[in-house]
């Protein structure tokens, strides 16, 4: 019986890291927000991932990883999706509430869930996830759903979390934490110019450094640590279940910080949204481990 409260809490312990990491995102999403009327969100990507990487530069110390050309070309295709899903997800905070935005961006990993699938079930949680982008996507010219334009960054930036989650298996495999290190580099190499150009040197405004190392800490440094813990900790099918949730904090993020009300139909999509993800992941076969969203 003594050691019953012990269990417990050895086992919960993992699971509250992950929600604290999933907050962490969120807050750090909605503290880059706040950046966008001096430098737009192309400007916000860049800082958040040249301090992101300077951060993780120190952490992970990627010089150690041993590259062939072909693991380097890997490498690269990893950090330019993890480029490409920062920056278009930012872009989609521009106009779509940011619940919306994880919700339509979590698309992206239940597609490569649901990919190989040929199950009848399967089938259930596709049609779930169809119904929440149908109830926020518009339609038509009286819809009074979500901007057209965001909707579409958003889904693109699942699009590129489809390919990070897909090119980070393989890079991970050969360079194992440190992919994560080399990965953000090279994803503030491929966004630097185009934040760069669009808000010149707007960038070097002293009283947005420390709002940008707060939004590496709180969505990339911190998060990346704690959920590198719980997945020590938990079972992959557990951890990907816990992650499906994210969509939520989103929302309730946007509610509290940013002030986004969502209408009742927004939150029954992201709800169906997040049932798919659940289910995708209670019911997929047992292959290799979930990797972690770097929003």
């Amino acid at each position: 019986m003594s050691t019953s409260p012990r269990s417990l809490a050895s086992a919960l312990f993992p699971v509250g890291l992950l929600l604290i990491a999933m907050a962490s995102i969120q807050s750090g999403a909605s503290l880059a927000k706040s950046m966008f009327p001096i430098v737009g969100a192309q400007g916000t990507t860049t800082l958040r991932l040249i301090f992101a990487s300077v951060i993780m530069l120190l952490l992970l110390r990627p010089w150690r990883a041993k590259l062939t050309a072909k693991s380097l070309r890997t490498v690269i295709v990893y950090g330019m999706a993890l480029g490409g899903m920062n920056f278009l997800f930012y872009m989609s905070l521009r106009s779509v509430p940011l619940g919306i935005a994880v919700a339509l961006e979590f698309t992206g990993p239940l597609a490569v869930a649901l990919y190989a699938s040929r199950r009848a079930v399967d089938f259930l949680w596709i049609a779930l996830a169809i119904i929440g982008l149908l109830l926020l996507i518009p339609m038509g010219e009286a819809s009074s759903g979500i901007d057209v334009i965001g909707a579409t960054y958003a889904l693109g930036a699942g699009v590129c979390w489809a390919l990070y989650i897909l090119f980070g298996q393989k890079a991970g495999n050969d360079n194992g934490v440190q992919t994560a290190a080399l990965g953000v580099m090279i994803a503030a190499l491929f966004v630097a110019p185009i934040g760069i150009v669009h808000a010149g040197a707007a960038l070097l405004t002293p009283g947005l450094i420390p709002i940008a190392i707060g939004v590496a800490i709180l969505s990339t440094a911190l998060p990346y640590t704690l959920e590198m813990v719980a997945l020590t900790r938990l079972p992959a099918r557990t951890f990907g279940t816990l992650m499906s949730i994210e969509p939520a904090f989103g929302a309730l993020s946007g509610l509290f910080f940013l002030h986004e009300h969502l209408s009742l139909a927004q939150w029954l999509a992201i709800t169906c949204i997040i049932l798919a993800s659940i289910g995708a992941t209670l019911t997929m076969r047992n292959e290799s481990k979930p990797l972690v969203p770097a929003d």
